[in-house]
C-alpha cells in the first residue's frame, strides 16, 4: 500500500491541483492562438461591430515672422470641441442650440454632427482658444449635457494686429472638414507651405467606449507647417503705417501706399497700404480692405516716371545731364492737343537736369523726341513696367504699357512724362530702385530665402533675378539730377530733404482714371533714395485723390522725409559727408 496515493493524502491533492492549473492554462493558450492566428478577421469584425473612432491629430500652422524673427502670425495653444454622438443624440436639439449660441456656429450643422449614427467622434468646433473652449464645455456639463470633450488644436493669432495685415492676411472660419480657411494675403498665397498636414488616429472601441488592444489601431502623424520669414521689418512697417495714415488724412485723400526697401538687395522692409484692417479682428472692417492695393490697384505714375525716361536717354547716348534745351511755354505742334507745364512760363533755357528739377512736361517731351522708334518702350520694359513683380502675393496687376498700334506718337509723348500707362506701386518702386542700384534692376522680395507658392512657384531673395538696365554712369547722372529736385532754389520738393543726408528724389502728379475715365482727381507721389551717392534705402510714397490741393512735393515729400530719416537712423546709416550735386539747371 505504500506505493499508492491515498485519495485524501496531501500528495494526491497537490497532483490534482497541478492538473487543474494545466487545464486552465491550456484554455488560455488555445484562445490566444485563436485570437492571434486562427481567426483574427472574425475578431476584427466583432471589434468593428462594437465601434471605430477616427481622431484628428491637428498640424501646427507655420509661423509668419518678420526679418528679425518677430511674429506677425503665430499659433498658440488652443482646443477643439468634440462630441460623442452616441451620448449627445438624446438631447441633441438642446445641446446644438447651446453650442451654436456660445460658439457662434450654425445650429443645423452642429445638430447634424451631434446625431451622426454609429459614431463616437465628431468635431463641433476647431481652433477655439483654450480658456473659451473649457468654459463652454464646463457650462455644458453644468447643464447636465454629456458627451462633450476637448482635444488639442492650435489657434492662429496675429500679435501685431494691423501691422502688415495687408501683407500677411488672416484665416477665416474653418472649412466643413475643420481645416484652416485662409482669407487674404500670404495666408492664401502660401497656404500649403504654412498649413502642413493634419494627422489621424484610428482605433476600435468596445461597447464601454474603451480601446480594444488588438483591434485595427493605426496612427498617421501630423506634419507641421513651415515657418515663413519675411523681409519686412515690423517696427519700420508700423512707423510707415502711422506716417502714411497721417499723410492721407492731412491731404483729405482716399488712400495711399508707402514702400521702403533695401536698395542693394531688393528686400522690401515696409509695404504699407491705407486704409487697412486689424488681422486679429478682420470682422470689424469691410472686405474691400483685405487686399493689397499696392500690388492690385493700377494707376498712372506721373512725373516719377520721368526719371526712367532721363536715365534711358543718357544710357542710349542721346543726351547728358548737362544737355541744353529751349523749353517754350506751350508745345502746340503735337498731333492731338497742346502740352503744358504745371506752371506758366516764357521760353526757358534749361539743362536736362533743370527739366527734371522743375518737372517740365514740355522739356521731357522735347528730350524724348531723340529716342529711336520703340526705344523708350524697350527701356521701360527692362525697368519692369508692364510685368508683375512676382513677389508672391495674389491679385498683382501687371499694369498697362501700350504696345504696337496703341503706342501712337501722342501716347508716346504722354508716356514720357508718366501718363497713358499704368503701374502698381511695387513695380514702380522696383524701377526707381534700379537707378539707386547703379542701373541694375533686382526683383523686389518680401520673402527671405526661398518658399513655394501653392502653385509650386518658388519666390524669395534666394531666387531674385538681377539684370542690367542702364549703365552705372547713366544711373549716376540721373541720381545727380534727382538731387536737384530737392534744392530749395532749383527744385520743386525741398520738403523731402533729410537733414544731414544727400537725397535723390522725384515728385509725381498724375490725372487719375477711375473705371477708365479721368474724373478730375489726382494721384500724387514722391520716390527717392538715400544717401544719394551711396544708396542704402529706396522709398516711395503715393496718395490718391488728395483734396487739399497738394502735389507730390507737398504731400508725398514730408512723409518721405520722415520715413527715410527713421530708416536711416534705425539702421545706423551714417551720412556720406560728401558735397551735394551742383549740376547746372539753366544756361
Amino acid at each position: 500500500m505504500t506505493g499508492r496515493l491515498r485519495r485524501g493524502s496531501p500528495a494526491f491533492r497537490l497532483r490534482v491541483g497541478f492538473v487543474f492549473i494545466l487545464m486552465i492554462l491550456s484554455l488560455f493558450a488555445a484562445r490566444l492562438v485563436q485570437l492571434q492566428g486562427v481567426d483574427p478577421g472574425q475578431y476584427a469584425q466583432m471589434a468593428a461591430a462594437e465601434g471605430k473612432i477616427s481622431v484628428v491629430l491637428p498640424a501646427e500652422r507655420g509661423d509668419i515672422v518678420d526679418r528679425n524673427g518677430e511674429p506677425l502670425a503665430d499659433s498658440i495653444d488652443g482646443l477643439m470641441i468634440v462630441a460623442d454622438p452616441s451620448l449627445t443624440k438624446k438631447r441633441a436639439p438642446e445641446l446644438a442650440s447651446f453650442l451654436a449660441r456660445r460658439l457662434h456656429l450654425d445650429y443645423l450643422t452642429v445638430l447634424e454632427r451631434l446625431r451622426v449614427p454609429d459614431s463616437k467622434f465628431q468635431y463641433v468646433a476647431r481652433q477655439v482658444p483654450a480658456a473659451r473652449a473649457r468654459d463652454v464645455v464646463d457650462a455644458a456639463r453644468a447643464k447636465k449635457f454629456v458627451g462633450l470633450y476637448t482635444r488639442e488644436d492650435p489657434v492662429r493669432v496675429y500679435p501685431a494686429g494691423p501691422v502688415a495685415a495687408n501683407v500677411v492676411g488672416f484665416l477665416g472660419d474653418p472649412k466643413k472638414d475643420g481645416s484652416a480657411s485662409p482669407a487674404a494675403g500670404l495666408e492664401i498665397a502660401f497656404n500649403k507651405f504654412l498649413s502642413g498636414h493634419d494627422g489621424e488616429a484610428r482605433y476600435q472601441v468596445g461597447a464601454s467606449g474603451s480601446q480594444i488592444p488588438l483591434g485595427d489601431n493605426t496612427v498617421d502623424p501630423a506634419r507641421n507647417g513651415k515657418r515663413l520669414t519675411l523681409t519686412i521689418d515690423r517696427d519700420l512697417q508700423w512707423y510707415c503705417q502711422q506716417v502714411l495714415a497721417e499723410a492721407v488724412r492731412n491731404a483729405k485723400g482716399d488712400s495711399g501706399t508707402v514702400i521702403v526697401g533695401d536698395s542693394r538687395t531688393g528686400e522690401v522692409l515696409c509695404l504699407a497700404d491705407y486704409p487697412t484692417y486689424d488681422a486679429s479682428r478682420p470682422d470689424l472692417s469691410s472686405k474691400d480692405r483685405y487686399g493689397t492695393p499696392s500690388l492690385s490697384n493700377p494707376y498712372e505714375p506721373g512725373s516719377v516716371e520721368k526719371t526712367l525716361t532721363m536715365a534711358a536717354l543718357i544710357d542710349a547716348g542721346k543726351v547728358t545731364s548737362r544737355t541744353r534745351f529751349e523749353v517754350p511755354g506751350v508745345l502746340s505742334d503735337r498731333q492731338d492737343r497742346p502740352i503744358h507745364d504745371y506752371f506758366e512760363h516764357p521760353t526757358l533755357r534749361m539743362t536736362l537736369a533743370g527739366i527734371l528739377a522743375k518737372s517740365s512736361n514740355i522739356g521731357t517731351v522735347i528730350a524724348a523726341d531723340k529716342f529711336d522708334r520703340g526705344q523708350l518702350r524697350s527701356y521701360l520694359t527692362d525697368f519692369g513696367l508692364g510685368s508683375r513683380t512676382g513677389v508672391g502675393l495674389g491679385g498683382e496687376t501687371p499694369g498697362i504699357l501700350p504696345s504696337g498700334s496703341d503706342w501712337t506718337s501722342q501716347a508716346g509723348d504722354r508716356i514720357a512724362f508718366g501718363q497713358s500707362l499704368s503701374v502698381n506701386a511695387l513695380q514702380m518702386w522696383g524701377a526707381v530702385n534700379t537707378i539707386a542700384n547703379g542701373g541694375e534692376r533686382i526683383d523686389p522680395s518680401i520673402v527671405k530665402g526661398v518658399a513655394s507658392l501653392d502653385d509650386g512657384t518658388k519666390v524669395g531673395t534666394g531666387v531674385a533675378q538681377r539684370r542690367r538696365v542702364v549703365s552705372q554712369d547713366a544711373a549716376r547722372q540721373t541720381s545727380e539730377m534727382m538731387e536737384r529736385v530737392l534744392d530749395p532754389k532749383a527744385g520743386v520738393a525741398p520738403q523731402a530733404a533729410v537733414p544731414g543726408y544727400r537725397v535723390a528724389g522725384k515728385t509725381g502728379t498724375a490725372q487719375r482714371a477711375v473705371d477708365g475715365v479721368y474724373d478730375g482727381s489726382l494721384s500724387v507721389s514722391f520716390a527717392g533714395f538715400a544717401p544719394a551717392d551711396d544708396p542704402r534705402f529706396t522709398a516711395y510714397v503715393v496718395v490718391h485723390n488728395p483734396r487739399n490741393g497738394g502735389g507730390g512735393g507737398s504731400v508725398g515729400g514730408p512723409a518721405f522725409s520722415k520715413i527715410m530719416g527713421y530708416a536711416l537712423r534705425r539702421y545706423a546709416v551714417p551720412p556720406t559727408n560728401t558735397p551735394p550735386s551742383r549740376l547746372p539747371t539753366t544756361w
